[in-house]
């Protein structure tokens, strides 16, 4: 067998397709095709990517006069079209599936389609349901904010060693990818992309904005100050000075390795009182990822 007889969009409708990779490796022993592999790790990450979209659409979707079955069934064909586009680049999801995938598919009878499905899934990350991603938004003003903060960001990740990606979905999470910018009372831009208060030592210049806050676990309105700056690219170099210089953070510096890691760091550490604050944004980050491969 090889990958074209993976047909890709049989694997994201029957998930139990990857028992056709059992079958391939037959009675007489011989190793599953690595190209079969390849495909099948491929659309399992598309298949991800598409529900991703779809949860953070979802989140932000409002109802409208145009809205009916023709709509969606244009938006989902899109969702799809972009998702086949995220998937299988270098570096992505997929090789991180297709070792999981190389693991568990051995030589032998079928087992249970029930559990092989359960089995391949264990190698995809899990997708929360929409309620959770706050103001998360995919499509082009995620894939703008991205290639506007990309030559910044990439300019102190140099001098600091945080990851662009890391930098980036996290400020993309918390201005909702440039739509909920903090602003000054007359409207010009603070460029505080990151949610920095002006708390402390702070002598610069101050936004003063109604935000949410957790407090016992129960969102509160309450006005705060955050720092202002001259430029996107002071925010992006303030960030990393708190992260890299105070010694609060420190342990989330250990973590750049990992987006997991270093998202619940940054919520171990308080950097946010939303206690759904690592997944919303270890999704943000993933976001950015799969964008950056997509516009490289």
């Amino acid at each position: 067998m090889n990958a074209a007889s993976l047909s890709p969009q049989g694997l994201a409708i029957d998930p139990n397709a990857l028992n056709k990779l059992k079958y391939s490796s037959g009675a007489d022993g011989a190793k599953t095709d690595k190209a079969a592999l390849k495909e099948a790790a491929k659309q399992f990450e598309s298949l991800f990517m598409r529900e991703l979209i779809k949860s953070m659409r979802e989140a932000t979707q409002k109802s409208g006069l145009l809205d009916g079955s023709g709509s969606d069934l244009g938006t989902d064909l899109l969702d799809q079209q972009l998702s086949v586009q995220l998937s299988g680049l270098p570096g992505g999801l997929s090789e991180a599936i297709e070792r999981q995938l190389s693991r568990q598919v051995t030589p032998g009878p079928v087992q249970d389609k029930a559990a092989t499905a359960a089995e391949a899934s264990e190698a995809l990350p899990a997708v929360s349901a929409p309620s959770t991603l706050g103001r998360q938004s995919a499509g082009p003003r995620a894939a703008s904010f991205v290639q506007q903060h990309s030559d910044a960001a990439a300019a102190v990740s140099r001098e600091s060693g945080i990851p662009a990606s890391f930098m980036i979905g996290q400020a993309g999470h918390e201005t909702g990818w440039g739509k909920s910018e903090i602003k000054h009372a007359d409207g010009s831009p603070s460029f505080n992309l990151f949610g920095i208060k002006a708390t402390g030592g702070w002598k610069g210049k101050v936004a003063e904005i109604t935000t949410t806050e957790y407090i016992n676990g129960e969102p509160r309105k309450v006005t705060a100050k955050f720092r202002a700056y001259d430029s996107y690219a002071d925010s992006f170099r303030d960030y990393a000075r708190l992260i890299g210089q105070s010694p609060r953070y420190q342990e989330v510096m250990g973590q750049l390795d990992s987006v997991q890691g270093f998202a619940a760091g940054l919520q171990q550490a308080g950097y946010a009182t939303d206690p759904q604050y690592a997944n919303k944004l270890s999704r943000a980050i993933n976001m950015t990822l799969a964008l950056q491969r997509a516009q490289a």
